[in-house]
Formats: structure tokens, sequence, C-alpha cells
């Protein structure tokens, strides 16, 4: 019994210091963004309390709601996009394929790589006049599809979502890579010995089995999304005419630029809770079907 007691201590001793550092960085934020929300205050006068009138005026905000709708634009590709392309390629890569670790280096590398960079190589390929997917469509004679990518209203958060989703493809193919290792073989071998085809042991043997791989996947997809900010802070702007406006780039403005701390930090609360809405939402559903 004391030798647990010290052990229980000494691992409560051991996760002490880095659970204060991330209360301080991640936790302690929140609860003062939260404490500004209910002021009007431009970072250097007097703080006057406006209560709820912070939320009531963002509720009021078209441009808000727009940057909402893209945030779930950006939240479904993702999920459409992202995890059935990271499960396609853990799926190859887990064949043993001729050149797999290569090819799992090239799929993980825009994981690691900074989103400055990954939005300055998305902006040569949109470039209008010399991109490379307008060449592209030049060169197999589609030219009547050549787009200004970036600085079409009715384009722009989809050309974006493209971007975020190779951004990130790369990580869920490493999850599911690591489920896929941890499937025992005797499982498939059973499976083969009754008589189950390829494709009858990916749909009601492997996928069953990667279901948590998938859950956790789901969950930090759509927590991601509504975090998403530099990539298209760099490459849109949010623009043209605010029509790629995210809810980040919307709290940013507002606290940063127009220097209305209390709404930006209104605007941050709201982000907070969206994201916890919807994942608590996606969690229970995922048990449900447990």
């Amino acid at each position: 019994m004391h030798t647990l007691k010290r052990t229980r201590l000494a691992i409560f001793a051991g996760m002490l210091p880095a659970f204060i550092i991330y209360a301080c960085i991640a936790i302690l934020p929140i609860f003062i963004s939260f404490y500004y929300s209910f002021f009007e205050w431009d970072g250097i006068t007097d703080m006057f309390f406006v209560g709820l009138g912070n939320y009531a005026e963002i509720f009021s905000d078209d441009i808000f709601w727009l940057g909402v709708r893209n945030n779930v634009i950006i939240m479904l590709t993702g999920l459409l996009g992202q995890i059935p392309l990271g499960l396609l390629m853990a799926l190859l890569l887990n064949r043993q394929l001729a050149g797999s670790a290569f090819f799992r280096t090239v799929g993980f590398l825009p994981v690691v790589i900074s989103s400055v960079m990954v939005a300055l190589i998305w902006n040569i390929i949109y470039k209008t006049e010399n991109g490379m997917l307008n060449m592209l469509l030049g060169l197999i004679g589609l030219e009547n599809l050549q787009q200004n990518w970036l600085g079409n209203p009715d384009l722009s958060i989809y050309s974006v979502s493209i971007a975020y989703i190779w951004q990130n493809f790369g990580l869920y193919m490493v999850i599911f890579l690591s489920a896929l290792q941890g499937i025992p073989k005797e499982i498939h071998e059973a499976a083969e010995i009754d008589g189950a085809s390829r494709w009858q042991k990916l749909f009601f043997v492997t996928i069953p089995m990667l279901k948590a791989a998938i859950m956790v996947s789901v969950i930090y997809s759509i927590s991601n999304s509504f975090r998403v900010f530099d990539l298209v802070q760099i490459l849109t702007g949010g623009g043209p005419a605010r029509t790629s406006e995210v809810m980040t780039i919307y709290m940013y403005n507002s606290a940063f630029l127009e220097r209305e701390y209390g709404y930006g930090s209104a605007a941050s609360i709201l982000i907070v809770l969206f994201s916890f809405v919807v994942v608590t939402i996606v969690n229970r559903l995922g048990r449900d079907k447990d």
C-alpha cells in the first residue's frame, strides 16, 4: 500500500510541472478572456463593464456568422478529405510496398513544415497569371476552367480548404498506420480461412478494428478546424471582401487591429464554446454507437 502511494505521488510530482505550464499557457488565458469579454476595453483606457453586450453585438454581426459558415466548411472538407485520404494512404503504405518509407516521409512532410511555407506553396499553385494549376488546365485544353482561385468570392474558401487538407492529411495517415500495425495478423488469417475476400476483410475486419483511431481523428480534425488561422490569413487574409474569413481571423481583427479587446475576447470564448459543443456531440454519438 505504501509503495502504491509513493508511486502515485511520484507520478503526480512528475506531471505537476507540465500541468502548471499547460494551465498557464492554455487554461488560464481562457478564463482571462472570459473576464475581459464582459468589458469594453481598448487596452489603454479604463475598462467599462457592458455585461453581455459584446456577445449580443457579435450575434447580430453578419460577418461573424459568415466566419462560422466558413469554419463549418473547413471542418466538413477536413472530415471528408483529410481522414479518408489519410486512411487510404495508410492502407497502401501498410502493405510494405517498395519505397513505402519514402512515401510515408513525403506524406507527413506537410504536417511538420510551417503553415507559412504551406501557404506560400499553395499561393504559387493558385496564382492567376502563372500559377501551376491554371497552367496545367491550359496545357490540357481546359482554359475555360482557369480561375482566380483565391480572388473569387465563391471559390476562395474552398481553395483554402484544399490546402488545409493537404497540410494535415499526413497526421491522420500516421495515426491510421500505427493502428493498422497494431491489428493482430491472426485476425486477418482467420478471416481468410472463413473465405473473406480482400474487400470483405477491409470493411468487416480492418475498418471496425480502426474505430477508436477514427474517432480520435474525427475529434481532432473538428477541434483543429476551429483553430485554423495562419493558413487562411496568409493565403487570403480573409478576403476577398471577408468572404473567406474564419472566426479566428474575426477575433484577431477585432482584438488587435480594431483594438476592441473585450469584443475580441468574447469572440474567442465563442470559438471555444462552438468547438466544445461540436466535439461533445460527436463524442456522444460515437459512444452511443458503441
